[in-house]
């Protein structure tokens, strides 16, 4: 993860991101409660016992233990582990990915990690986008995730955690973004040789915005048919976003029965 990256899942735009930023931070600071004390006492010792002052240091041969001391440095990181192992289990079952969140019925959007592009399909707008995604503020957002191509990784820092795409399987992803602005969106798992440029942009925007984009998007003559997506799925690299104002219904299903001969299977 680079600085760029860093600096973005510091700087959260949703609830889940947010939620995710506090548990960051607030292990960070428990794990300081050791580690200062740790780095400070590395320079103590080193001046303390310096060269230059052997002869007034302590000696103690028959030194072998000290109580007060052993249970200062057993107990105390004995207690940051526990605390850091609750504040852990709490947080991963409240910020399951799998778990909806609250706001009301969630926009639905379908992604498809390829060679080296993403796809995202709105099956009740019924529109595809290629390397953009809209979507509206304050709406609870249900990613449905599978691949056709080696498997990838689904992130937009701003918004929550990662989540893989794979082949043949279907996860899902439950996010939402609280503020409008346009966030970036990338690949989180390496992938070949167009992964640095498997990047795509997400716009939060109001709901009436939202809902123009997608008229808009409607009136493009372009239709994403069984045709057309053997050509999208050919490999490629630094693809620019693209629109299509329909799409076959049946081309997730088809995608997926390439690897399992069944329908998706939605992880619940």
């Amino acid at each position: 993860m680079d600085f760029l990256n860093v600096f973005l899942v510091l700087n959260g735009q949703g609830a889940v991101a947010i939620a995710e930023r506090g548990l960051i931070i607030h292990a960070v600071l428990l794990m300081l409660i050791v580690a200062v004390p740790v780095f400070l006492l590395i320079f103590l010792i080193a001046w303390r016992y310096r060269a230059g002052r052997r002869s007034r240091a302590r000696y103690a041969p028959d030194w072998e233990h000290g109580k007060m001391e052993e249970l200062v440095w057993w107990a105390i990181p004995i207690e940051i582990v526990l605390i850091l192992g609750a504040l852990t289990w709490s947080s991963t079952h409240q910020l399951d990915p799998r778990k909806p969140l609250p706001g009301g019925t969630p926009l639905v959007v379908q992604v498809v990690a390829l060679d080296w592009k993403w796809l995202f399909l709105y099956p009740e707008q019924k529109i595809a986008t290629v390397n953009y995604i809209a979507v509206p503020v304050d709406r609870p957002l249900r990613f449905e995730i599978t691949a056709d191509a080696p498997m990838n990784s689904f992130w937009i820092p701003q918004l929550g955690g990662q989540i893989y795409a794979m082949t043949g399987m279907m996860s899902t992803l439950h996010l939402v973004a609280n503020k409008p602005g346009t966030f970036k969106g990338l690949s989180a798992n390496y992938s070949g040789e167009g992964f640095a440029g498997m990047q795509f942009t997400v716009v939060a925007t109001p709901q009436e915005e939202f809902d123009a984009w997608i008229q808009t998007v409607k009136e493009s003559p372009q239709i994403l048919d069984q045709s057309a997506y053997r050509m999208l799925a050919r490999p490629s690299i630094a693809n620019p976003a693209a629109y299509y104002g329909s799409f076959d219904q049946d081309l997730l299903s088809s995608i997926m029965k390439k690897f399992t001969g069944d329908a998706p299977q939605v992880q619940h």
